[in-house]
């Protein structure tokens, strides 16, 4: 027990500067000088507690984390990489707006970048357990680091001592956002996610490790107060909303001086709180897109290599970009910290309460444009200034979650869309309407109706038996020539010769229900039914146009290289000749697409 609590704790300073980022950081420094020191504990408790609760929680010894990690990272996708892409773009533009350019001006994008670009490196290079143990190295640096500054920057009086409390309308008005926004914030990292799934999988105690991170990070808010304290409030930076910031208050004062030793330890500070960040932003966000394209059926995979779906390097150009725009546009940190209690909070109490055993009913798309909704309230009520606006905006944001909530507090919840439509009133399922053809027409024809490729032919004497209806095997035939007239019109240019793959039948069946006669029209329909990266089924169906349907089944086809005849992903010629006919519920289906040329649709 007592290797497991070291074990556990070893993690807490890795969860600490992963959490600390540009909001807390700078922020501390912000809220401390701008409402005292109440208003400081108004937002560190929070923040530090949310951390807590989310480690409590997910950590429960009866909760199967690894399981809930693979059931949520596919959903939650879009949460978890709007969180990341928020995450960086404030870390990126805390540290270059309130710290280095203060202090460097415009030379400090050179620093920026390489600080970037070695983070990054780091998170690519080492995994996780290897980055704890950085973490912990630059934890002892970055804690020198401070104390050096502290003892080395002379007390500043300009704008006078920290009250114990300054609050205004504005403070009012973000107690609400702070609590929600903070209390849901961890579950929206999906750095922390991959922290406490390690913690779990190497034999620790999620607890123990986010009850002590979650210490030494409130640890770490206090230490940025007291250096706020001692640098004052100096001239407030005003943004260009027209409202003053102290974000950059102690780079200012550290300016002011000019001391070599204090710059160089703000530097050191600062450069360890980004980096620790970033490093675990590009770790973490590598891991879920890994996780979920390695799970992924989509036949796209064939177009672009999963591990450049995968890289983080995309979210991070959308930060640098959003960063840069925020700088050039002179706005405060604040509006980058909206949507972690605006625009995100729904879809994170829907994964809280999912984590917490209620059933999906997760809507992304209702939940963004409620959130967003907020977001603009929320704006509104801080320029105004309107307390209640502020606090009503978080509120707004948890609406599309309340069916979720409704079931975690034991409240019976509305029922499902589907079953409030009565089963009578429902629309049922079209049945297969067979194609007819004219009498006149004695050859075979074929084409495509829709999405299913139709065989037209009429049985002759020599497709029947003694009996006089058509011999059994025929029908398996009849399907096995419609499939190679579809691949042949989806796949003109397909040359079994020069192939890299081969098309194998992995397994078919049909269902025999009536039998056809000579010259009786038989119609074979066939279609792509479903497929995943490996497989794809087509479904077939045999009508008469006089007796209906005379059967149907489905067919399993798989793909191998031509050498060693290993199974692959399905080829990208195969992706590219039969896109259109994906059926209607795949994603990569195209509706209404038009028929390959030079092959007229059925009844043309």
């Amino acid at each position: 027990m007592h290797s497991q609590f070291i074990r556990s704790a070893t993690w807490a300073p890795t969860i600490a500067l992963s959490w600390f980022w540009g909001l807390g950081f700078f922020y501390a420094i912000h809220v401390t000088l701008s409402y005292g020191w109440l208003g400081f504990l108004a937002f560190a408790l929070p923040n530090a507690t949310g951390l807590g609760l989310f480690g409590w929680l997910l950590g429960a010894p009866s909760r199967k984390l690894d399981a809930i990690v693979a059931t949520v990272q596919g959903p939650y996708a879009l949460l978890f990489l709007g969180g990341q892409f928020f995450a960086v773009a404030i870390t990126i533009f805390g540290f270059t707006a309130y710290a280095w350019l203060p202090l460097f001006g415009h030379d400090a994008a050179v620093g920026v970048i390489a600080l970037v670009l070695i983070a990054c490196s780091i998170g690519h290079a080492v995994p996780l357990r290897g980055i704890r143990i950085i973490h912990g190295v630059a934890l002892v640096l970055g804690l020198s680091a401070s104390a050096t500054l502290f003892a080395g920057m002379p007390l500043h009086q300009v704008g006078g001592e920290v009250p114990l409390h300054a609050f205004d309308e504005r403070f009012y008005g973000l107690i609400v956002p702070s609590l929600v926004g903070f209390l849901l914030g961890p579950w929206m990292d999906i750095q922390q996610w991959q922290r406490a799934a390690e913690i779990r999988r190497t034999g620790g105690s999620v607890r123990v490790a986010y009850v002590a991170g979650a210490a030494l990070f409130l640890g770490l808010l206090t230490i940025n107060a007291l250096l706020a304290a001692r640098a004052g409030l100096g001239a407030p930076v005003i943004s260009s909303d027209g409202l003053p910031g102290a974000y950059a208050a102690v780079a200012h004062a550290i300016g002011r001086e000019s001391l070599t030793g204090v710059t160089a330890a703000f530097v050191v500070w600062t450069a360890i709180a980004a980096a620790t960040t970033i490093d675990s932003f590009y770790s973490a966000t590598r891991w879920l897109g890994t996780s979920i394209t390695a799970r992924s059926n989509s036949p796209l995979l064939a177009f672009v290599p999963a591990g450049l779906v995968a890289s983080p390097v995309w979210i991070l150009g959308a930060a640098l970009a959003a960063a840069a725009a925020a700088i050039s546009a002179n706005l405060s940190l604040l509006y980058l910290m909206v949507p972690f209690a605006t625009l995100l909070v729904g879809a994170a109490a829907c994964l809280v309460c999912e984590t917490l055993g209620a059933a999906r009913r997760y809507d992304s798309v209702l939940n963004a444009m409620i959130g967003a909704t907020a977001s603009l309230i929320f704006v509104t009520g801080y320029l105004a200034p309107s307390w209640a606006l502020l606090a009503i905006a978080p509120l707004i944001g948890l609406i599309g979650a309340l069916p979720m909530i409704a079931q975690v507090l034991g409240w019976r919840g509305s029922q499902p869309v589907g079953e409030l439509i009565p089963s009578a009133e429902r629309a049922p399922r079209a049945a297969p309407v067979p194609v007819a053809l004219d009498r006149t027409d004695t050859v075979a024809s074929h084409g495509f109706d829709g999405h299913w490729f139709v065989l037209r032919l009429i049985p002759t004497y020599d497709d029947t038996n003694s009996v006089g209806n058509v011999y059994f095997a025929n029908y398996v035939r009849w399907v096995g020539k419609a499939r190679e007239l579809f691949f042949n019109i989806c796949m003109p240019n397909f040359d079994l010769k020069s192939t890299d793959f081969y098309i194998l039948t992995k397994s078919f069946h049909h269902d025999f229900r009536r039998e056809a006669m000579e010259f009786e029209p038989v119609t074979i329909r066939i279609s792509i039914a479903s497929h995943n990266r490996k497989f794809v089924t087509l479904a077939h169906e045999i009508h008469s146009e006089v007796n209906g349907l005379l059967g149907r089944g489905e067919q399993s086809l798989m793909f191998v290289d031509t050498v060693h005849y290993r199974p692959l992903d399905i080829p990208r010629t195969i992706v590219e000749g039969f896109l259109p006919y994906w059926p209607k519920s795949s994603p990569h289906g195209a509706d209404g697409k038009s028929s390959p040329a030079g092959v007229a649709p059925l009844g043309a």
